[in-house]
């Protein structure tokens, strides 16, 4: 079972994206905001955590900070407005698998989650 998180305020917009995600391997926890994201990351592990630009206590990138500095091996995405240069700049260090439009949708969930199954086949071998 691959266990994601959605951290976001605004899960109306994640709804495309979601859809693209739900498979019967595929368990969505959401978060309404980084705090929680953060009390969450605590108390369970996940294979992918999805992190809206603004979560209300705080941007997406410094809530991937966070849980970066708690569990280093925890595969992280971004949804950004930035463009492709300034994301890199911004992420540098972070490690985020994948920078996200800002509606993302049913194709870039299938993507990602095809990139996160050959990172996690991998390092199963």
């Amino acid at each position: 079972m691959i266990r994601i998180m959605l951290a976001g305020r605004d899960q109306a917009s994640l709804t495309a994206f979601k859809a693209g995600l739900t498979k019967s391997d595929v368990h969505i926890v959401r978060a309404e905001s980084g705090g929680i994201g953060l009390s969450l990351i605590d108390e369970d592990n996940f294979d992918l955590v999805v992190a809206d630009e603004n979560l209300g206590d705080m941007t997406g990138l410094e809530f991937i900070k966070a849980i970066v500095s708690k569990k280093p091996m925890v595969n992280c995405a971004a949804i950004s407005s930035l463009t492709s240069d300034h994301f890199h700049e911004a992420g540098e260090g972070l490690g985020i698998l994948m920078q996200l439009p800002v509606r993302p949708d049913r194709q870039h969930a299938e993507s990602l989650l095809g990139q996160l199954k050959s990172i996690m086949t991998t390092i199963k071998i």
